[in-house]
């Protein structure tokens, strides 16, 4: 095999499963659903000049969203 093939696998057993599994998790329905709201969140509080406003609720319902899915398949992919 050649230097290349060799960089390659090297790479990919050097991932981390946490990593690759939030990926995933990420392109979920209810996972694109709450990262749209924070998002559109986001983008209000940072049209406003004055606001109290901030968006650690929608972060955190991400947040749970992502980590929800990754919880129920991170243990089958760990040795």
């Amino acid at each position: 095999m050649g230097a290349r093939v060799w960089r390659y696998l090297y790479t990919l057993w050097l991932q981390d499963p946490l990593e690759t599994l939030r990926q995933k998790c990420e392109e979920t329905k209810h996972c694109v659903h709450t990262r749209e709201r924070l998002e559109l969140c986001e983008t209000r509080v940072g049209s406003r000049s004055q606001t109290q406003e901030d968006c650690t609720e929608e972060l955190f319902d991400f947040l749970h969203a992502r980590d929800h899915c990754v919880s129920h398949k991170l243990f089958h992919s760990v040795k």
